[in-house]
C-alpha cells in the first residue's frame, strides 16, 4: 500500500489516464478526490468504491479559481490534509498555427495551463502547513519535440515543465515535491476511433513498436506520488516507448 493513508486529488479524474491513476491510487491505499466536467467521474468513482477503495467525484472545472479554492477548502476540512495533487486535466484544440482560431488558442491555454496554475496554488498552503505534499503534473513528450497542428498543446505542456522546475525551487524546503510526466501515444476513449492503419504508423514510429495503455502511464505518477521518491523533484518524467529519446 505505498500511498496508505494520502488523500490524492486527481483533475481529469473520469477517464482516460486521468481514471487509471484514480483506480491505482486508491488500490494503493490511497483516498481519491476525483475533479471532472465529465459525469463518468461518478462512475469511476463508484467503481472505486465497489472495488473495496475510497472515492469520490466532485463535477469541479479547474478554470474557475473560486470553485477550485472552494472545493480545496472543504477537501482539507473533510480528510485533515491534502497530501497529492494530480494536474492531468487537459484539451486537445489541433489546428495548424495559421488555421487556428484565437478560440482555440485560449480554451486550450485555459484548461492546461491556467488549470494548472489554479489547483496548485490553491492546495499548496495546505501541502506547506503540513509539511508533505506531491505535485504531479501531465506534460507530453510534444513539448520535448513538438508537434504538427499543435502549436497551442506544445505550449502548454512545455510551460508546466517549467513550472514544475520552478515549484520545486520555491517549495521543496516545505517538504514538497513537484514533478511531471511526459506520456506519449496512449489508447484511451479519445483515441480508441483511429483508423488501425494509422495506428500501425504511430506504432513504427515507437522503438518499443508497442502503444501505452493508460495504466503504463499511471505506474509513472505513483512512483513520483509515493515516498519512495522522496528525493525526486524538478523532473520530467517521459514515458513514451523511446519516442522522444
Amino acid at each position: 500500500m505505498r500511498l496508505k493513508d494520502k488523500v490524492a486529488i486527481v483533475t481529469g479524474g473520469a477517464r482516460g489516464i486521468g481514471k487509471a491513476i484514480s483506480e491505482l491510487f486508491a488500490k494503493e491505499g490511497a483516498t481519491v478526490v476525483i475533479w471532472d466536467l465529465l459525469e463518468e467521474g461518478e462512475e469511476t468513482a463508484q467503481g472505486i468504491q465497489l472495488e473495496g477503495g475510497k472515492a469520490e467525484f466532485q463535477r469541479i472545472s479547474v478554470t474557475d479559481m473560486a470553485s477550485v479554492q472552494k472545493a480545496v477548502e472543504g477537501i482539507a476540512e473533510k480528510y485533515g490534509k491534502i497530501d497529492i495533487l494530480i494536474n492531468n486535466a487537459g484539451i486537445t484544440r489541433d489546428r495548424t498555427l495559421l488555421k487556428m482560431s484565437e478560440e482555440e488558442w485560449q480554451s486550450v491555454i485555459d484548461v492546461n495551463l491556467k488549470g494548472v496554475f489554479n489547483c496548485t496554488k490553491s492546495v499548496v498552503p495546505h501541502m506547506k502547513t503540513n509539511g508533505y505534499g506531491r505535485i504531479v503534473t501531465a506534460a507530453s513528450n510534444v513539448a520535448l519535440r513538438g508537434n504538427f497542428g499543435q502549436t497551442n498543446y506544445a505550449a502548454t505542456k512545455a510551460a508546466v515543465i517549467a513550472m514544475a522546475k520552478t515549484w520545486t525551487l520555491e517549495f521543496g524546503r516545505y517538504g514538497i515535491t513537484s514533478n511531471c510526466v511526459a506520456p506519449g501515444f496512449t489508447l484511451t476513449e479519445m483515441t480508441a476511433a483511429i483508423p488501425k492503419e494509422h495506428l500501425v504508423n504511430v506504432k513504427d514510429t515507437i522503438p518499443l513498436r508497442i502503444v501505452a495503455d493508460p495504466i503504463d502511464i499511471a505506474y509513472g505518477y505513483l512512483y513520483l506520488a509515493s515516498d519512495e521518491a522522496r528525493f525526486v523533484s524538478g523532473i520530467c518524467l517521459t514515458i513514451d516507448g523511446g519516442w522522444a529519446r
